[in-house]
């Protein structure tokens, strides 16, 4: 790189970190502003701007926050107190960012409920929320007929535009002159501070279940305040979101760049590939929120005759494969690319400011004092940082991959907040890595740094792989599996498909005298979100073990789906015919080559 060209780079990645660093600057844990507070000072600021547009309606800041009035309204007629949760079941729609805004104008939490779970999951999901209330609609309320497992105290159902139905099924009704749009007086969440909770999002892991990430107003505020810096977004900009708001993503990182800055978030319910550019060109969008695997889905679409015609000139996110970083940019002109790293229980975060493809984030050498995030060395088979002779934890050298850590402090930049289950986060802790008595946060992800100070994610740690933007638990998985009637064990894993980012699914099966194929499909489609079904089966006699039981897994990641290698019989979730059918050489052929729409 010559010297103009690297002065040019150090001044964009210091403009970037400088906004963001001085957005976030008087966050306070101790405070009594709250991310509630936030909304209402940008409401002020930008009253009849528009502020939403969803599915054809506009919504200026004014009625986004008549809308947060009425809930907090109801959750008052309904004794909500300061403290209290309550669940939210729903797809993207206009209420949402309201409904958690209006509940925390109370002093309430909400539990973002993934609106695609079904079955066990679900049940868990709202059972370890704590909340007595759930507010969905009635397209979501259908998954809740799927809970078989019961709960342990019963719940009421609100939802948004439906009909009482009893006791647990009652209307919510935005309309209704007893839920006056006024704000609720700041007295109402006196007390609160903003280390306390704001709301929950789950995150899978590797013990099965989702578990629910505690994010205080503290968290909040920081992922809204900082990407509405990082972006440098102004009250003109319009945001595009197709991602769910149930994730911190869009749900806070997309907002927060949109409404704290004065511009307009539009809103889609679901991504949609051949509709993207006819969205972003129409709306008039001038930034893009993703995950990797939405720009790989447009990449992969033939020519659209408005995939140039727009006003794009950011898109921000995580997840963007560096073959698909460059075809992305120059197909589409899209001019600026921000990838960062960050994960929704975690302290560790990085920009990409500068816009190297591929790169997650950026810490130059000259600024590593600053901040507290290390690679430390990691055995891979042992699953834990390698420990000198001092019992120490070694950092790894220049190109080598290791797990990043970020020191635990009481601060808000530096703050550990966990999970809602003690002993999760107590796990993700990992403690005398430095110096005897310190605490580092454990992201559970491999990572290199190179010798400009550019990050690169390596892998994921463990059984939990990405498909489709989602974390998927294989050990969730396999359990769901083991349900159906002939199974004798399953062993779940991810495999790596030809240009598709992330791992799919695969289950490895022994099945006894009564399984059957034919009924597979339909079961798991009822039990699983469409995310986390294996998109391959392989039958298998038995399944290979390690000394302490732990099903092994190195020989059938390593196969794949790939027949030649295989000698069982394999099937392929066809996308096509909507049944399972054998991978033949052929088929295999096809997968790889992208013949099927994954």
């Amino acid at each position: 790189m010559n010297p103009a060209a690297r002065i040019g780079r150090e001044i964009r990645f210091l403009s970037g970190l400088a906004r963001t660093l001085w957005r976030v600057r008087k966050i306070d844990s101790d405070s009594d502003d709250l991310i509630c507070d936030d909304f209402e000072n940008a409401v002020d600021r930008f009253e009849d701007h528009t502020a939403l547009i969803f599915e054809g309606q506009r919504y200026t800041y004014r009625q986004l926050d008549a809308l947060a009035n009425r809930f907090a309204a109801w959750a008052d007629g309904q004794g909500v107190k300061t403290g209290d949760t309550v669940a939210l079941l729903l797809p993207n729609r206009a209420e949402y960012i309201p409904a958690w805004a209006g509940l925390a104008k109370v002093g309430a939490a909400t539990a973002l409920i993934n609106n695609n779970l079904t079955g066990a999951a679900l049940a868990h999901c709202l059972r370890i929320s704590g909340a007595q209330h759930v507010i969905t609609d009635k397209e979501t309320l259908a998954a809740v007929e799927t809970i078989r497992a019961g709960l342990a105290k019963p719940l009421t159902y609100w939802v948004i535009d439906g009909e009482d139905e009893g006791e647990s099924r009652r209307k919510l009704d935005l309309h209704e002159p007893k839920l006056p749009p006024e704000r609720p007086s700041r007295g109402r969440r006196a007390g609160l501070k903003a280390r306390d909770v704001a709301l929950y999002i789950y995150t899978s892991g590797t013990t099965g279940m989702p578990k629910a990430a505690k994010i205080t107003h503290t968290r909040a505020q920081l992922y809204m305040r900082a990407f509405a810096g990082a972006t440098n977004s102004n009250a003109e900009d319009k945001v595009y979101c197709a991602l769910p708001l149930y994730h911190s993503t869009g749900g806070l990182c997309g907002v927060g760049a949109a409404l704290l800055n004065g511009g307009t978030l539009v809103l889609r319910r679901k991504f949609s590939a051949t509709h993207f550019w006819d969205d972003v060109a129409d709306n008039d969008c001038t930034i893009f929120v993703y995950i990797g695997e939405l720009c790989r889905y447009l990449v992969n679409q033939p020519p659209h005759p408005k995939e140039r015609a727009h006003r794009l000139k950011l898109a921000f996110g995580n997840g963007l494969r560096p073959e698909v970083w460059t075809e992305f940019q120059e197909r589409f002109g899209v001019k600026n690319i921000l990838e960062f790293y960050g994960s929704t229980e975690g302290n560790v975060s990085m920009f990409n400011f500068d816009g190297q493809p591929g790169a997650i984030g950026r810490i130059p050498g000259y600024l590593r004092g600053s901040f507290a995030v290390r690679l430390v060395k990691f055995d891979v088979e042992a699953e834990a940082p390698v420990r000198g002779p001092d019992g120490l934890c070694l950092l790894t050298d220049v190109g080598e991959p290791g797990e990043a850590i970020g020191l635990i402090k009481d601060d808000a930049r530096h703050n550990y907040s966990g999970y809602a289950d003690k002993a999760a986060s107590e796990r993700k802790v990992l403690r005398d890595v430095f110096e005897l008595g310190d605490a580092w946060f454990r992201t559970g992800d491999l990572m290199r740094q190179d010798a400009e100070g550019y990050f690169y994610f390596v892998d994921r740690i463990g059984d939990t792989f990405r498909w489709k933007g989602e974390n998927v638990s294989t050990t969730e998985v396999a359990e769901v599996i083991a349900r159906y009637p002939g199974v004798d064990e399953a062993n779940v894993y991810g495999v790596k498909i030809d240009r598709i980012d992330g791992r799919a699914g695969m289950a490895a099966i022994t099945p006894g005298a009564e399984f059957k194929l034919d009924g597979l499909r339909d079961f798991l489609m009822r039990e699983l979100p469409n995310y986390a079904r294996p998109l391959f089966i392989r039958m298998t006699p038995a399944i290979e073990t390690t000394g302490t039981f732990k099903y092994r897994k190195v020989d059938l990641v390593r196969d794949g789906f790939d027949p030649a290698k295989i000698e069982q019989e394999l099937y392929f979730d066809c996308p096509e015919t909507h049944t399972y059918i054998r991978v033949t050489p052929e088929v295999y052929a096809k997968i790889q080559s992208g013949g099927f729409k994954l």
